[in-house]
Formats: structure tokens, C-alpha cells, sequence
């Protein structure tokens, strides 16, 4: 049976204790996939977030499908959770299954990415990164290192529909669109995955004198520039200095990179994308609080020299 949230149980959880409530609920996470290691790492503190809030946390892998999410989201819908949290694949689509979780009254919370929809109600709020923030950062820093010299950029899409993979690009490309010094040469979708990432940047280097008229990569994610920098260095060109690496994550693959001289600079994009969503979610069942439209979490733009400290401190959090 579908459960609907009542008056009864609303005035009854006012009484209850935060690390009560919480025990009871339940949670449905539409997750992407796992085809990144920053994917992985907010499934992973996703399930730690939810233990320690006692939440029940159910978990649908999409395998980078938006049929598979629907269908999940369906499947939440008729066990009843409380609470469905979705990592959209790509931001239109989704209209009609969200009118079917409002119809049961069932909130929902997107991780990560947004979507696009006529009825912004039918979901409650959106834990995101500033993800144009993200590519100005990239881009700002590209300016900052090459100053005047000549740069031609190839640019590593992630998965095509993807809001972050839109917002990325918009950010990368203001803030290069004054430097007629710098300029995106080549762009393709690497789909977010590092095999992909690696035979795109092969075909850039082919297409570009063997990668010699190649100045600079920009990764929508780590993923993607690990396999770039193979791609590199198989073409016998050093990644990190014949080709500048700019990626966005923070994932610990892309920090040993930066410690091996591969890699130059990262802007991070938190996988604890779960626990402001958490929090927002037990406050709106215990007292009605709505939350913002949007939870705007932090971006740090990280470089060679803080690539130890970061290592040790994703090992330290597991991931």
C-alpha cells in the first residue's frame, strides 16, 4: 500500500528526536551509475550519510540510462518511501514520473545535476556544485597559466543532455571568450567515462599534428583526463607539460596524477551530495520547513602542491 504522509503522523513526529525520525525513515536514490570514480564515491558516502542518520537507504543503479531511472523511480513510488533522491542522466524526460510521485506525495530531492521542467514543484530541491562556477574556475586558471602565449584547448564533454556537462562548458567558455590567445579547438563527449575520455583524446591528437598543436586539455571530470593522459603519453608527448590537464572532481585518481607530474589542476565537486539532502528531508517531516530551491554546495580549485594532503584526506574518508 502507498504510504502518504497525514496530519497524524506529522504533529505525532514533532515529539520524536531528530536520530528518531530519521531511523524511520526510508529512502529511494536513483543513482547514474558508476561510471566515474566521483560516481562511486557519492554512492559510497551516500550510504554513509544515510547509517548516520538511521536512514534506509535503497539504491537503483541506472547504468546511464534514463529508462532504468524512470522505472526506478515507478518502483519507489509503489513500495511507498518516504523520500525519493534522484542523480538525473540528463535534464529533460522527467515530467510525467515526477507528477506520479507528487500524486502520492512523495518529495523529491535531486543530487548533482538539475532538470528541466514546466512545474518546478514537483521537486523540492535540487543539492547541486555552482557547476558554471566550476568551468569559470577551469578556465580562469588555464588564463592565469598560459598568460599571453598561444593555447588551443581541446574540450572532453561529458555526457551529452547532462546539465553539469551544459553548465561546465557555459562556465569554460566565458571565461576564456575575452583571450583571443585562448581558444577551444576540438570538442567531444567522453560520456563521463575514462575509456571514452582516452580514444576521443586519441582522435584530438590525431586530428592536431599528433597532439603538438594541442596546448591544453579541459575534462568536464577526472575520469575523462585519466584516460586523456594515457592518451598522451602513449602518442610519446609528456601530460602536464606538453599538455596542460584541467579537470573537475577532486577524485584520488587525478591527485596521484598531479603527484606523478601528469596533471595540473582540479576543481573539486563534493560527493556529499546525500547529507544536505538528508538534513532537508528530516526537517521537512518533522516541522514543514521548505527548503531552498536550490543547496548550492562548495568548489575549491585544487593544484599540484595540495595533491598529498587531498590524497590522504579522500583515503581518511574512504574513498
Amino acid at each position: 500500500m502507498l504510504k502518504k504522509l497525514t496530519l497524524a503522523t506529522a504533529i505525532g513526529s514533532l515529539v520524536m528526536s531528530a536520530s528518531v525520525f530519521a531511523s524511520s525513515l526510508t529512502v529511494g536514490f536513483s543513482q547514474i551509475g558508476s561510471e566515474s570514480g566521483w560516481r562511486a564515491a557519492e554512492t559510497a558516502v551516500s550510504k554513509a550519510e544515510a547509517e548516520k542518520r538511521g536512514i534506509n537507504l535503497k539504491i537503483s543503479d541506472a547504468q546511464q540510462k534514463q529508462e532504468n531511472q524512470i522505472k526506478a523511480v515507478r518502483s519507489f513510488i509503489a513500495q511507498g518511501v518516504d523520500a525519493i533522491f534522484i542523480a538525473p542522466v540528463v535534464q529533460t524526460g522527467w515530467g510525467p514520473v515526477l507528477e506520479e510521485a507528487k500524486d502520492y506525495e512523495i518529495p523529491v530531492f535531486l543530487l548533482d545535476r538539475g532538470i528541466t521542467v514546466d512545474d518546478d514543484s514537483l521537486y523540492m530541491t535540487a543539492v547541486t556544485a555552482d557547476n558554471v562556477l566550476e568551468g569559470k574556475v577551469a578556465g580562469q586558471w588555464l588564463l592565469d597559466t598560459v598568460k599571453d602565449k598561444p593555447c588551443n584547448v581541446v574540450e572532453l564533454q561529458g555526457t551529452v543532455g547532462a546539465s553539469v556537462a551544459i553548465d561546465r562548458k557555459e562556465g569554460f567558455s566565458e571565461a576564456i571568450s575575452n583571450a583571443s590567445n585562448v581558444n577551444i579547438v576540438r570538442t567531444q563527449s567522453g560520456e563521463f567515462t575514462r575509456s571514452k575520455g582516452k580514444e576521443v583524446m586519441e582522435s584530438f591528437i590525431k586530428a592536431e599534428n599528433g597532439g603538438k598543436n594541442i596546448c591544453a586539455v579541459f575534462s568536464h571530470n577526472d575520469d575523462m583526463a585519466i584516460g586523456a593522459i594515457q592518451a598522451i603519453k602513449e602518442a610519446g608527448l609528456k601530460p602536464g607539460d606538453d599538455i596542460l590537464v584541467v579537470s573537475i572532481d577532486a577524485v584520488p585518481d587525478i591527485f596521484k596524477a598531479m603527484m606523478n607530474g601528469e596533471a595540473n589542476a582540479t576543481v573539486e565537486l563534493t560527493p556529499n551530495m546525500a547529507g544536505p539532502a538528508f538534513d532537508a528531508l528530516i526537517s521537512y517531516k518533522e516541522n514543514g520547513t521548505q527548503p531552498p530551491k536550490k543547496i548550492v554546495t562548495e568548489s575549491n580549485l585544487y593544484l599540484p602542491k595540495d595533491a598529498k594532503e587531498q590524497l590522504d584526506m579522500k583515503k581518511d574518508l574512504g574513498y
